[in-house]
């Protein structure tokens, strides 16, 4: 590896990965890298993973392709650096990982690559890819979930992966009757049950929801994140409205706020 200093013109011959890798190579120097750098763990990188993705998340849902391009790289320099980290330990490598990356592709892939059956939809190869998955990794059906997802994206996958043996409501009315029912169980505990009962039967409900999502082919995580936008555009209006006034929302009343809560819906936010 060269010791000529890196500067913002990538050397001649040299691709993205191996550039990566060289700027790696400076930062974790145990005599001349980077202090912050050097002190990172695989447990510390976790929350940068989580929120980087986040941000390319943003960027993708903002049609920005310049911050799509930049969030991108910002993931991908992270993976790069974890896998570095377990290179040190004598784990594994970044080839290694884009290695069995591809090898799993291929093996997921038969009617592309091993002149398996043809199939000519997304939702066919969907399906193969779930039974080669549990095939291949001699897990329980649920184990390929991860517990980190966000909460309403696992819940999803969850009705998701027991729906394919058939334990699973047969249409969104189904879903929606066993909604009206974990309500009424939720109102009951509120009335005589202890909090952590009132909290049992509000995550059966926001489970449930979540299962009417995937019924209705609409993504609960997405649709949160809709309105928790469409809240804070809401929010944000009543704010300029009565900055306008020489007030704050402080000094507003609960009627008023409404009125103007109404408005920013009347004009569309």
């Amino acid at each position: 590896m060269t010791d000529k200093p890196i500067d913002g013109t990538p050397p001649d011959g040299v691709d993205g990965l191996a550039r990566v890798a060289r700027v790696l190579d400076r930062l974790l120097d145990p005599k001349t890298g980077c202090p912050w750098d050097l002190k990172q763990t695989p447990d510390t990188m976790k929350a940068h993973l989580l929120e980087e993705m986040y941000e390319l998340i943003s960027a993708i849902e903002d049609h920005a392709d310049d911050q799509v391009c930049e969030e991108t790289g910002d993931c991908l320099f992270l993976l790069a650096f974890l896998s570095r980290l377990y290179q040190r330990r004598g784990a594994f490598t970044l080839d290694d990982v884009l290695n069995a990356s591809a090898q799993k592709m291929i093996s997921r892939h038969p009617h592309i690559f091993a002149n398996g059956k043809t199939l000519d939809s997304a939702e066919a190869v969907k399906e193969q890819w779930h039974q080669l998955k549990q095939t291949q990794e001699k897990r329980s059906l649920l184990g390929g979930v991860p517990r980190n997802l966000p909460a309403l994206l696992r819940a999803h996958r969850l009705g998701e992966r027991t729906g394919k043996c058939g334990f699973d409501w047969n249409s969104a009315r189904d879903v929606l009757a066993s909604v009206h029912s974990e309500m009424d169980e939720l109102e009951k505990a509120m009335e005589t049950e202890s909090e952590e009962r009132v909290a049992e039967e509000l995550g059966d409900v926001l489970f449930t929801l979540a299962n009417l999502s995937r019924h209705l082919k609409i993504r609960a995580e997405d649709a949160l994140r809709s309105t928790n936008d469409r809240f804070v555009r809401r929010f944000e209006y009543i704010e300029k409205a009565l900055s306008g006034q020489g007030r704050t929302v402080d000094q507003a009343s609960l009627e008023e706020m409404d009125r103007l809560w109404e408005k920013a819906k009347a004009e569309g936010l």
